[in-house]
């Protein structure tokens, strides 16, 4: 979504340099989008396979060692380094140009309106005094970026413009270990606005049935639930909390004496015994459907509205079976797996059974994998 064109200091302006070209050019260059999370990394290449229809070409999945990410931040170079070295070689590519993301607590983002017509200088200025306002750092110490939304609904002659910043030591630890593997960053997003991408690619032909709907996305990691509604294509809430698939590693030890290795593989390839569906798996499901309920309760006390037409949910604990259907039944809301991919092609390459499986967690790592298209 943003583009690293303003505010940057000159590391970062080098940084981009390709990625800005591309923008120029008939076609961007080619890139991976990666998504670096709590459980592991993730990658994505997509080409174009027709006109305005793409194709997923390949994926890696590489697990990463428990707290070598913690709340977005890298806590462990070498094993995040050691990750994208292997993930990358799994893929199985020649391109070395990555689209990564920063979480989104690093980022504080704030919309405004302007006055339409202004030039790009008049624009850059003008977003730099209003940042003053919003960001409790000097601007020193932090990259800035904006992106025109477009005309403001209420004020036609505004537009409404998305400021986002963030620490550069944020934006430095993603770029450092992507070089370090000898791999190139070439555009930095939001881990936010990468998997609302992807939920519009994913939502293609939805129309008019999701007009003045509100859509909430919900993804449930290793560590951390987000909860993001949209409402014709614009965010218009985020709440993320603490709860996530290691609650339920952490149960899989408990009940049955396993280490986190073990247990992490056990949750995955499955082999339990057959209480585990009964003890374990379904108290966890349960607790996730409460755990949305009460996001969404949150939602409606503290905006104007006090419903939404559907869940998606995303992340790797989108993957268990049948949490679907508890979800919907909890929330009274219907409840769909996200599959960014659901209007893609599909390499031949690819194992659609693997696909499938693995879909609901690369929303991030897809939504990136689309900033090759970016005109």
């Amino acid at each position: 979504m943003f583009k690293g064109k303003f505010g940057f200091d000159p590391t970062w302006l080098k940084l981009n340099t390709a990625a800005l070209d591309g923008f120029f050019k008939p076609k961007a260059p080619p890139l991976i989008g990666a998504d670096v999370s709590s459980s592991g990394v993730k990658m994505v290449e997509l080409t174009a396979s027709g006109p305005g229809r793409y194709r997923i070409e390949r994926y890696a999945i590489e697990a990463l060692p428990k707290d070598s990410v913690v709340d977005g931040n890298i806590n462990n170079l070498d094993a995040v380094c050691d990750a994208l070295k292997r993930c990358h070689k799994r893929l199985g590519t020649n391109i070395k140009n990555l689209a990564l993301a920063l979480p989104n607590a690093a980022v504080i983002s704030k919309k405004i309106l302007v006055p339409a017509g202004q030039s790009e200088e008049e624009l850059e200025l003008q977003v730099e005094t209003e940042a003053n306002q919003y960001i409790p750092f000097s601007l020193d110490e932090v990259n800035l970026d904006f992106q025109v939304l477009g005309p403001a609904p209420n004020s036609p002659d505004d537009v409404e413009v998305l400021i986002a910043a963030s620490r550069k030591e944020k934006i430095e630890d993603r770029v450092a270990a992507a070089e370090a593997v000898g791999l190139k960053a070439t555009v930095m997003d939001v881990d936010l606005y990468a998997a609302q991408s992807a939920y519009e690619s994913m939502a293609i032909g939805a129309g008019e049935d999701e007009k003045d709907q509100n859509i909430a996305m919900v993804d449930v990691g290793a560590t951390t639930m987000t909860v993001n509604v949209l409402r014709n294509g614009q965010s218009i809430y985020l709440r993320e909390q603490p709860f996530g698939g290691n609650e339920l590693t952490q149960e899989i030890q408990n009940k049955f004496g396993l280490s986190g290795d073990e247990a992490e593989v056990a949750k995955r390839d499955g082999g339990l015994p057959e209480d585990y569906d009964t003890d374990v798996l379904q108290p966890f499901v349960e607790k996730m459907g409460l755990e949305i309920s009460r996001a969404l309760h949150f939602f409606f006390s503290s905006t104007p509205y006090n419903q939404v037409s559907r869940i998606v949910l995303s992340g790797g604990c989108a993957a268990i079976r049948g949490v679907e259907a508890a979800i919907t039944k909890r929330t009274q809301v219907p409840t769909v797996i996200a599959n960014p991919f659901a209007n893609m092609d599909v390499s031949s390459k690819i194992k659609a059974k693997s696909l499938a499986q693995d879909a609901p967690s690369l929303m991030v790592a897809c939504g990136l994998a689309m900033r090759r298209f970016d005109q």
